[in-house]
């Protein structure tokens, strides 16, 4: 969804001199609106996922004191792609200044704003096995604005046990009861695949419309709840297809310039 630079009355008065090196320019404070009479675009989730991918990016740069960054220069460094860093950022507004690039500390405000991290988000985890107990004890949650602040299992033995982070393993049994009184918002499925379903339908009940599951089955939820599935077999398989076809594009580029830096080195190819 495209969208008008909307100017505030005035703008001179308030405009900001940014200095980028030898680079001078005002920037100018603008409203995004979006105008009625243009389209609305549903926003793909492999663009959603790489204005997640630009905020790591522009996070980094921040932290570098990187102050203004081009979009030629961002995906340089990051080995993205300038045009598509361009036509992401269109759908949410217009950003940047023409011939001097983006603002990183505003880019990264507006692109927390846009993905909701302005905001903290209490999670949940659901099924406390190996990979549970390892998702528990992860401390990217909190860099990222998401707040772990239940863990839930059906088995005996870890009740009441508690994590590296020093969360206390609960019954499933008061899930519900914990969704509620904490404000849950996402839950994380880590349960065999025999218990997924049910797990999913206790949180929507409940009235979470967020859901991560690493259970090993598809879950479909209902209208109104977004379940993202992430299967690592199916990833590994993925990539043993890719090894067991090395002519396949996904990976020849890399395989042309093995064979390139051996014809160099050698003379022969093998």
């Amino acid at each position: 969804m495209r969208a008008e630079c909307t100017k505030r009355r005035n703008p001179c008065q308030n405009a900001k001199l940014t200095v980028v090196g030898s680079l001078r320019y005002r920037a100018f404070p603008f409203e995004v609106t979006h105008s009625k009479s243009m389209k609305t675009e549903k926003i793909s989730e492999l663009t959603t996922n790489r204005l997640s991918v630009y905020l790591r990016c522009l996070n980094e740069l921040a932290a570098s004191g990187v102050e203004a960054v081009s979009s030629k220069s961002m995906a340089e460094q990051f080995n993205l792609n300038s045009a598509q860093i361009r036509k992401d950022l269109a759908y949410f507004g217009e950003f940047g200044v023409r011939g001097v690039g983006y603002n990183v500390e505003e880019l990264r405000t507006h692109l927390a704003k846009i993905l909701g991290l302005t905001v903290k988000r209490k999670v949940a985890i659901v099924g406390l096995g190996n990979l549970g107990t390892a998702l528990a004890n992860y401390h990217g949650f909190n860099q990222s604005n998401f707040e772990v602040v239940g863990l839930f299992d059906d088995d005996p033995a870890k009740l009441g046990n508690r994590t590296r982070a020093g969360l206390r393993i609960q019954s499933t049994q008061t899930l519900t009861d914990a969704i509620h009184r904490e404000g849950i918002e996402i839950v994380v499925i880590a349960v065999p695949a025999n218990a997924a379903e049910r797990v999913l339908e206790q949180v929507t009940e409940a009235g979470v419309r967020a859901v991560l599951n690493f259970a090993p089955v598809h879950l479909n939820p209902k209208a109104g709840v977004k379940v993202k599935n992430v299967d690592l077999t199916i990833s590994l398989e993925s990539l043993s297809y890719f090894l067991a076809n090395p002519s396949s594009e996904a990976i020849n580029i890399g395989y042309r310039e093995f064979l390139r830096q051996d014809t160099a080195n050698n003379g022969t190819t093998r």
